[in-house]
């Protein structure tokens, strides 16, 4: 989570040994605390005193959300209450973001193409709604994120085997685990109370995928980018190639869901563009910073112009663009994916070359990462055969794409 002020000042916080601590840009971080993290967001809100707070993730903005609930309660906390809705929009909308068919319906309900999604409880319903809606379907479970609650299934004896998984309660072991290395213990007490996930069941649309990040103030947005998704780190997973793209209708829908929600600051919203019409089906809110938010692409493109904009109360800067391509490399994703990728060479491959230390470290990390696709039996990567020279005399990192 990053905290702002209109004078260009950073904070940050997050866990010990986080990669934000490499970058050599003047930041002031806070230590994040799984075991009390509204504390550590309250504590680091009352010293930095920010004018606006950015999460970077969805536990960021659970945390957000919850931290307003409780300030809520005393006149003390009524200062922190009005950041938080002046940085993520207004808070009675908060519980539409975490509820896969509230969003759904609330989109709807201004007339942006959806497909048909409802919540299903128990097999009874999943049969009747699998009826219905047709296979292939897709089925998601609240509160999840990174495609770790989505599943879609091709017959009603998957369906079923899906619906009891994704309903289930976290396994004690894992949420302990997460809460321990990962310093995240939202699945500590759903483990311990043994409560069961929300889980919707989704009409499936066969298309392109596409994806909107948008910044918003007041429920107006200042500036968006869209494009179409062209690789994957996985089915379910993170875009790694991405193409900048005009879409009327993505851009209509962002701009209808920003005024329905009263929304500010950074959002994402995820599209299936249908395969023989090109309709944009909205199927997905992200409600936060999404790892394309950053790029500057001119006029209108430029997120961070935006966000200066509206806490500084002057206009909106001239900004130059990064590139004049329009397919984009996200690093160290399609790294990662594929180190022979030919987008490494034809396409704006976004690394940070600026940050060494950085780049250095999500190298080093990358080996965890290629672990854990290999346990899912995703398509293996060999990041470890690119090798990585830093100049300490020009503070570059250069990686040859072309190793083998």
């Amino acid at each position: 989570m990053a905290l702002a002020n209109a004078g260009c000042a950073i904070d940050v916080v997050c866990p010990t040994g986080h990669p934000v601590g490499k970058a050599n840009a003047p930041l002031c971080t806070h230590t994040y605390r799984g075991l009390a993290p509204l504390l550590s967001f309250k504590n680091a809100i009352v010293s930095a005193n920010p004018d606006l707070i950015v999460p970077g993730d969805d536990l960021a903005t659970w945390h957000l959300h919850d931290l307003c609930r409780q300030e809520r309660r005393s006149n003390a906390g009524a200062a922190i209450c009005k950041l938080i809705e002046r940085s993520l929009g207004a808070p009675e909308n908060f519980p539409v973001m975490f509820s896969r068919n509230a969003f759904m319906q609330a989109a709807e309900q201004q007339g942006i193409r959806v497909p048909k999604t409802t919540v299903v409880e128990n097999v009874d319903e999943l049969q009747k709604v699998s009826a219905r809606f047709g296979f292939p379907l897709v089925l998601k479970a609240d509160g999840t994120s990174g495609g770790n609650g989505v599943r879609v299934v091709h017959t009603l004896e998957e369906a079923e085997h899906a619906l009891r998984t994704l309903q289930a309660p976290p396994v004690f072991a894992r949420a302990a685990k997460r809460a321990l290395v990962a310093h995240d213990t939202t699945l500590l007490w759903p483990s311990l109370l043994r409560q069961r996930f929300v889980v919707n069941a989704q009409a499936f649309v066969q298309g392109r995928e596409a994806t909107s990040t948008i910044f918003c103030w007041k429920g107006s947005v200042l500036a968006a980018l869209h494009f179409e998704v062209l690789e994957k780190m996985h089915a379910a997973g993170h875009a790694a190639v991405l193409r900048l793209i005009d879409h009327w209708e993505m851009s209509i829908a962002v701009e209808k869901m920003a005024r329905r929600l009263n929304l500010s600051g950074f959002y994402g919203f995820d599209f299936i563009l249908e395969a023989h019409s090109d309709n944009a089906y909205l199927i997905e809110v992200n409600p936060r910073t999404t790892q394309v938010g950053h790029l500057a692409l001119g006029a209108g493109r430029d997120l961070p112009a935006a966000l200066y904009a509206a806490i500084s109360g002057d206009g909106v800067p001239a900004s130059q663009k990064i590139t004049e391509a329009e397919t984009i490399a996200l690093f160290p994703q399609e790294w990662i994916r594929d180190p022979g990728s030919q987008f490494l060479q034809s396409a704006y491959h976004d690394v940070p070359w600026d940050q060494p230390a950085l780049v250095s470290d999500c190298i080093r990390r990358s080996q965890a990462q290629r672990a854990w696709y290999a346990k899912r039996n995703l398509p293996a990567v060999r990041p470890s055969s690119l090798p990585l020279t830093v100049s300490p005399e020009h503070a570059a990192v250069e990686v040859d794409c072309e190793a083998k």
